[in-house]
């Protein structure tokens, strides 16, 4: 049996293009989105929608990755991470709008940004499709679709007031492209700080490079301008479970082996330390 039209996604119908034509807008027909000349983009039962084409993306989050994750964000470690990124989108526009979270991930962030703009809708991108099922569930205003981010957005130009992105990667000049000109964009990223005492006893963890920022603001310098941005750090208390799935959660889950999380001692607290900050387009 066909799948319906999930109502998130009709709510988001009029920002999505087919990526193949990169012009034409999409409509729903039998379990799928099409473009006037044929294209078609399945809909998943799960509720998102796959728009990806030609060679496949790199598979994203993997099911373990993902549920790490959910698990981790469900005891409200990052709570003030959502707060943060959430105050800033409503601090860039009204009530009414569009926000589009690229590596949305299982939505966490999109689902709080959304419950502090209550006639906003969303859009979630992201290559996992294990997070993706996730994230077209998060909220009944929030929209999930497939998508390569380092390739030109299935999106309209000018189809989002607020563009999130919360730890993922960037793709700047389709950030400047998606945005309205009085539109904003908010960039989540850890500090040199974050995690350190879990990196510090797992050597085998990703680590924060210290140029990074340097080559933040080098990459988006030519499409936005800095408007505000925000520290925010604090201790967070950890289980063993609650670290495992930290670890577990992050790039960090594909280069610590299991011995090295059965061998290491696992702190019992850690620093969550993040930067915050809200861009405008030039």
């Amino acid at each position: 049996m066909p799948v319906s039209l999930p109502p998130a996604l009709d709510l988001s119908l009029d920002l999505l293009r087919c990526p193949t034509c990169r012009t034409r807008r999409l409509r729903p027909g039998h379990g799928a989105l099409l473009c006037p000349v044929g294209h078609t983009f399945d809909i998943a039962r799960h509720g998102y929608a796959s728009l990806l084409t030609g060679t496949r993306a790199t598979s994203g989050d993997d099911a373990a990755m993902v549920q790490a994750r959910h698990r981790f964000l469900s005891t409200g470690a990052y709570a003030p991470i959502l707060e943060v990124g959430a105050r800033l989108a409503v601090d860039a526009q009204s009530e009414q709008g569009t926000v589009v979270d690229v590596g949305c991930g299982t939505g966490y962030y999109l689902a709080g940004v959304l419950d502090q703009l209550p006639g906003a809708r969303g859009l979630g991108v992201d290559t996992s499709v294990r997070a993706l099922r996730l994230a077209a569930r998060a909220h009944d205003r929030a929209a999930a679709v497939a998508w390569d981010l380092f390739r030109p957005f299935p999106l309209a130009d000018g189809a989002a007031d607020v563009v999130l992105d919360v730890f993922a990667p960037r793709n700047p000049a389709e950030f400047h492209r998606v945005l309205r000109p009085t539109g904003r964009l908010i960039v989540v990223r850890p500090s040199g700080r974050h995690l350190a005492e879990l990196r510090g006893r797992m050597s085998a963890m990703v680590t924060v490079d210290p140029a990074k920022e340097q080559r933040l603001h080098r990459a988006l310098n030519p499409f936005f301008e800095t408007v505000v941005t925000e520290q925010v750090e604090y201790a967070v208390p950890l289980t063993k479970l609650d670290a495992l799935d930290l670890v577990g959660m992050t790039p960090s889950a594909r280069h610590v082996s299991p011995a090295d999380l059965a061998g290491g001692v696992l702190p019992d607290r850690v620093t969550v330390s993040v930067l915050a900050t809200a861009y405008r387009p030039r």
